[in-house]
Parts: structure tokens; sequence; C-alpha cells
């Protein structure tokens, strides 16, 4: 039989002791005895904790998901963490004429980006640091924007079609943006003036 801890009065169940706090002693509960007399006026008698709980770990199971599947800025793919691979190929890029010369100082970066870089003296290899690159990821790390039919550098957004010729290829054949580079492969990108 529960017992008022405010007055010492008996009663014959827990539904009746919450009856006789909320009538005789509300204003002196304390917030855990309030809590329960006030759920039980709700007629809930349902406990919200869990269930507020509950809502924050999906958020955050969603959250985590939309990161790493997501908006990894691999178009999709999900790119591995820094050291999960370790894998070389070469470059050639030619914008408007200007071919780069990724053996410069200018394009070494590897702390920058510890995925996909440019390192050593005089080595003009990309070097991949993580399973699931794509190539529109390894450009982004040096400045080169990479889309369907589309190259952007410096600004400047070259569409083929329009004005352009925009050749995005690897080992000699076309490729989608989010083409996964594989060892040795040898990236070419063209743009020239149609």
């Amino acid at each position: 039989m529960p017992e008022c801890d405010y007055c010492g009065a008996s009663h014959d169940s827990e539904e009746a002791h919450l009856e006789h706090l909320d009538s005789e002693h509300y204003d002196e509960l304390g917030p855990i005895d309030k809590r329960r007399v006030d759920d039980v006026n709700e007629g809930s008698g349902f406990p919200t904790g869990p269930v507020a709980i509950g809502v924050v770990l999906l958020a955050a199971a969603g959250i985590v998901g939309y990161v790493v599947f997501v908006a990894g800025g691999s178009g999709g793919a999900s790119i591995g963490q820094a050291g999960s691979a370790h894998y070389h190929g070469t470059i050639n890029v030619t914008i408007t004429g200007d071919t780069f010369d990724f053996s410069r100082s200018v394009w070494k970066n590897p702390q920058e980006y510890p995925r996909f870089h440019f390192e050593g003296r005089s080595d003009d290899r990309w070097h991949a640091h993580a399973t699931g690159m794509t190539l529109k990821y390894g450009m982004s790390t040096i400045g080169i924007g990479v889309e369907d039919d589309a190259v952007t550098w410096d600004g400047t957004t070259y569409v083929d079609g329009e004005g352009y010729e925009v050749v995005v290829q690897v080992n000699g054949n076309d490729v989608p943006p989010d083409y996964v580079l594989k060892d040795q492969d040898h990236i070419r990108i063209v743009v020239r003036e149609a």
C-alpha cells in the first residue's frame, strides 16, 4: 500500500495515491512526483523519454548516412578513408592551349588533400590514397571541375558543343565524372575551341 510522504495517508493503489498527491499536495511536489501525477492526469501513462531518445538516434543515423553516402563529394560513390589504398597514374591536362605541368611545386598538396594529390620533387604522377577514388573528386582537389560534357577551370565553365570541344578520358575512353580511378590509369582532359 502506497503511503504519502507529505501527510502519511495510506492508499489502496498507486493510482489512488497519485490522485491524492494531485488533489492535496500538488504545489508541494518535487519535479519527479509532478511528472508522475501529470502523466496520470493526461491519461497517457506513456513515457515520452524513450520516444525522444529514439527520435534523436534516428535523426543522427540519418545525418551520418547522408554524410557518408551522399555528401562525400564523390558523386554518390563512397570514397574510403585516407590511407585505405595507394596507387598512381599519369595525367595530361590542356585547357584552351595551356598545358599543365604537374611536376611543378604549385600542384604538390598532400597535406591539404591526403586522398588525391601530386608529390615529390619532379614527379608528375597523381597519387590516390583512398579506395573508391573518383575522377571528379580527384580533379576537384586540383581545382578542375569535371561534369558531364563540361569542365570548369579558373572560374570558367567550358561546355562541349557550346564553342568548345571538351574531352574527358581515362585510358583513351570517354568516362563519366564518377568513374572510379584504378592503378596506372591515364587521365586526359582537353578543352579547345571548336
